[in-house]
């Protein structure tokens, strides 16, 4: 019989912020097919609004502090994970950033420094994430999602160097699915259209991408926050059992689009 009852199910969230995240959505709609959830968040500021938000899930979560810039931060969240949860069934990464300077202006202005920052956590941060939760997947194999975005392949403008930095994100999706498929971990990315969150209202252009999206894409409208939860729901359960290595568009058919 196939289902989405992931009833007593470890799945770690990384990159929930606040109510109006994706990561959150996913959450809970995770949460609501019974899995138990274990949530990170970057520093106690974040802890704080993470904290209110797991109050209104069904099963109370287990929560790290974890910063992605750090490779003590992550070997410690997971050292702490295995001890307390012991196995993991699915990973979400759903983590982004760059300085605010450079969403906007011109590409050929972006800085070294925010070229590195930016590909280190938007990028570079699933490596680790993936090689330590396929770790705890061994036994059972698991399932590691990612969220990217259409600019890693066509410009828009004001997205900027978080273009290169989905680009990158891509090809490491690619190449971790390849290496962990032996052990039965699949790797994939969501890409999602353009959704209203904190970090979207910050990219110069935004709305216009917005508008844009809802008028060329084949189903006449944006993409909501559950429907891209619910496509994580897909990839984190058997029902997605022989997909590996994709970039699945939930993007209302934008991606199909010549023009």
């Amino acid at each position: 019989m196939y289902q989405l009852d992931l009833s007593g199910k470890n799945i770690l969230i990384l990159g929930i912020a606040n109510h109006r995240s994706i990561a959150w959505a996913i959450a809970q709609a995770l949460d609501g097919a019974g899995a138990r959830l274990i949530i990170t968040y970057q520093n106690e500021r974040m802890g704080e609004a993470v904290r209110k938000l797991a109050e209104n899930l069904q099963t109370t979560p287990l929560l790290y502090q974890c910063d992605v810039s750090s490779d003590s931060d992550i070997e410690q969240t997971f050292t702490q994970i295995a001890t307390d949860a012991g196995t993991l069934w699915a990973t979400i990464h759903s983590i982004a950033y760059a300085n605010r300077d450079e969403l906007g202006g011109a590409y050929r202005d972006t800085s070294r420094e925010g070229f590195a920052l930016a590909l280190d956590i938007s990028a570079y941060s699933l490596i680790p994430i993936s090689r330590y939760s396929a770790q705890l997947m061994q036994e059972s194999g698991g399932s590691i999602i990612t969220l990217s975005f259409q600019a890693s392949q066509r410009v828009f403008p004001g997205y900027n160097v978080m273009g290169t930095a989905k680009a990158a994100l891509e090809h490491a999706v690619r190449q971790l699915a390849a290496e962990l498929g032996e052990i039965n971990v699949r790797v994939n990315a969501l890409s999602p259209g353009p959704i209203d969150t904190v970090s979207s209202r910050v990219i110069q252009g935004y709305a216009t991408m917005k508008d844009m999206h809802k008028e060329r894409a084949p189903l006449n409208r944006n993409v909501t926050h559950e429907e891209v939860a619910k496509a994580a729901l897909f990839l984190c359960s058997d029902l997605s059992s022989g997909i590996t290595g994709i970039i699945m568009p939930v993007d209302g058919g934008y991606n199909i689009m010549g023009i």
